[in-house]
């Protein structure tokens, strides 16, 4: 599990419910001692990993939240250290809170800053270019996640699918740091033809707030055996008796249609 840093219940909390493994998901604030506080409670608690979200040097425009008026709830993380009750006289609470406490200037130079913090791996969320990826091993990235933040901050980018090869990500790594894929999962064949080319695991967001939405705990869990269940019965169709016999070959992107029409 990768664990929002605007969930609305603690770090700590989650951690004591559970013994899986969890990542912290962060965003870097302005003021960095608040930052530092939440690695390290992170650290304190068992999370394997950081992830950085290095996509959103502002809110996106989410017209939606706007005409909704959104206003979020307490987030406990931050409680006691940072104000959240920014009211927004028009549009999104969201997005007035992001604005005002989330540092923009945040670089590929602060990276160093945040590795001499923590002894946890940083991954970096939010790329979706070779030369990002290029750079993100050249900062001591310990991963990467190929993320288009699910279509809600740039209206237009690219699916992340496409990305992993098209774009040339998972070959500007070249296996030197896992590379996961982040967004439009929905069925086992999305996971399949991720994996076929070249990610090592896929994250899942709406599917599992669908399911907690419909049947509670009971509906995530169900989620998630479908998604296993499907990714099974393809590997099954695919002649794959374990995901390491997953390949590119397993696939034809519209790339290799493009090539085959040339022969």
């Amino acid at each position: 599990m990768v664990l929002s840093i605007s969930s609305t219940c603690t770090l700590e909390e989650v951690a004591a419910c559970c013994n899986a493994v969890r990542f912290f998901q962060l965003c870097v604030y302005k003021r960095r001692d608040i930052t530092a506080k939440l690695v390290q409670r992170a650290e304190n608690n068992g999370y394997k990993a950081i992830v950085l979200t290095g996509d959103s040097p502002r809110h996106g425009r989410r017209e939606a939240d706007i005409k909704n008026k959104i206003i979020i709830p307490e987030l406990k993380n931050v409680e006691g250290l940072l104000s959240t009750k920014i009211v927004a006289d028009k549009g999104s609470n969201l997005d007035a809170l992001a604005n005002q406490t989330r540092d923009p200037s945040f670089s590929w130079e602060d990276i160093g800053w945040l590795k001499s913090i923590t002894k946890l791996p940083i991954l970096i969320k939010g790329l979706l270019t070779h030369e990002d990826a290029l750079k993100a091993l050249e900062v001591g990235a310990a991963g990467i996640i190929v993320s288009n933040h699910g279509g809600r901050q740039l209206d237009y980018c690219p699916p992340t699918i496409s990305v992993l090869e098209e774009l040339q990500v998972v070959h500007a790594v070249g296996g030197k740091v896992p590379v996961f894929l982040d967004g439009g999962v929905r069925q086992g064949t999305d996971i399949f033809k991720a994996m076929a080319l070249g990610a090592q695991a896929v994250l899942v967001g709406r599917p599992v707030l669908y399911g907690l939405a419909a049947k509670g705990e009971n509906g995530v869990r169900r989620v998630l055996e479908m998604l296993k269940e499907e990714l099974e019965l393809t590997m099954a169709f695919s002649g794959c008796s374990n995901v390491k016999e997953i390949t590119r070959s397993h696939v034809r992107t519209k790339h290799d249609r493009q090539l085959l029409s040339l022969l």
